[in-house]
């Protein structure tokens, strides 16, 4: 993937990817045993604390490297190439370091704790959804309560990703226990002050290593702990546009080894038969064009992100459903080139004891278009366009991208 951002300069990259080829290479090693076991990928985090990966959007000024969100997906995409569990739990821990990033400038708190990851190399989790509220994250039962100066929060969780590995939780929860469900903030706690009751155990298809299992959250904190303003501003700003940006990339990932395993087998074949062209050489090429659109929509994404900050148009209505319709389209396209990819490998592909299987690959893209459901996304995107024209109005301020000088 090219990168977009601007304030990047090829020698950092270039430094960032060899450190996340050596996480790649232990990912790749046990990736089918984490995957069959479902663990939490132990061996790869190891390595990715080691080389001082979990920091990389922590500022200069607080030890880290300040990365671009660029350098990140470039992150992503290559653990994506060989463990998705890795690649995904890499890529939500940081979400949240970003939202800190963007929203706790000012946060003592906040600040000596990003502080805290570039020295310890400490591993974020969420916590946004809740049962009781079907899927939206954007609404909670559970609120704050508080008492000289401090809070107690209790959340029933039907998804915390690899809660028992973290070292902190970022907690969604009205602002009081009175407060209306969408009037939401968001809060850290840190190991030493929350507790965790499995509720229930994470036997998947795919993304098995996520170690997505239920709790029930009991937290408390200084009220500093909480992040200044709205969680719907947060997650309009970084978290829904990043988290789209993130998983695509690690979904690109996943279907581009699962390309490159055909590839190979289509070059095994031809050896075989070096006077004919091959059916699967023809579905390669199609599923190459789609994998390049994937490629070219999330370069597209990140010019737009980083206009948008550049703007502070993170909340514009045509900036969500842009975004949101990356996400529907990766998770849609990266599905359908992992299936061409099986297609071309036949049984070969089918087999998990083969070179060329495809398996692990096809259960973990299935999880694409329902993290946070296609369907729902859709229904957002459908009413946002009732206030947005489609044409000018919606793509036009994109369209003067080279223009700005942006490019």
């Amino acid at each position: 993937m090219m990168d977009a951002d601007a304030a990047t300069d090829t020698p950092r990259l270039d430094a960032i990817r060899r450190r996340a080829l050596a996480a790649a290479e232990v990912a790749a090693r046990f990736a089918d045993d984490v995957d069959r076991n479902a663990r939490f990928p132990s061996e790869a985090m190891e390595v990715l604390k080691q080389q001082r990966l979990l920091s990389v959007l922590v500022p200069a000024s607080l030890d880290g490297y300040e990365a671009s969100i660029s350098e990140v997906a470039t992150v992503c995409r290559i653990l994506g190439r060989t463990c998705a569990s890795t690649a995904m739990v890499y890529a939500m821990h940081q979400l949240v370091v970003a939202s800190l990033v963007a929203h706790a400038s000012q946060s003592k708190w906040h600040l000596a704790l990003l502080r805290r990851v570039a020295e310890e190399q400490l591993l974020f989790a969420s916590a946004t959804t809740e049962g009781g509220v079907g899927g939206d994250i954007r609404r909670s039962i559970c609120g704050l309560e508080y008492q000289d100066g401090r809070f107690i929060l209790a959340k029933n969780a039907p998804v915390i990703s690899y809660g028992e590995y973290a070292d902190a939780i970022l907690v969604t929860a009205r602002r009081t226990s009175t407060s209306a469900p969408s009037d939401q903030v968001a809060v850290v706690v840190t190991r030493d002050s929350y507790s965790l009751e499995p509720l229930s155990n994470w036997d998947t298809l795919g993304m098995r290593g996520t170690c997505s299992r239920g709790f029930q959250l009991h937290a408390s904190g200084a009220e500093e702990q909480i992040l200044p303003g709205r969680y719907g501003e947060l997650l309009a700003k970084s978290g829904m546009p990043l988290a789209h940006v993130l998983w695509g990339s690690v979904w690109f990932g996943i279907a581009t080894d699962a390309l490159e395993r055909a590839r190979s087998f289509v070059k095994s074949e031809a050896k075989k038969k070096p006077n004919e062209t091959s059916p699967g050489a023809v579905l390669l090429a199609r599923a190459i064009g789609d994998l390049g659109l994937i490629n070219s929509e999330l370069e597209t994404a990140l010019k737009r992100y980083a206009l948008a900050s550049e703007r502070g148009s993170h909340a514009s209505g045509g900036f969500a459903i842009l975004m949101n319709g990356l996400k529907v389209n990766i998770s849609q396209t990266a599905t359908s080139v992992v299936g061409a990819a099986l297609e071309i490998c036949g049984l070969a592909g089918y087999r998990n004891d083969s070179v060329y299987s495809i398996n692990r690959h096809l259960r973990d893209i299935l999880s694409a278009p329902l993290m946070i459901h296609n369907d729902r996304i859709l229904l957002s995107t459908a009413s946002a366009l009732l206030m947005h024209p489609i044409g000018d109005d919606l793509f036009g301020e994109w369209a003067s991208w080279s223009e700005s000088g942006a490019t």
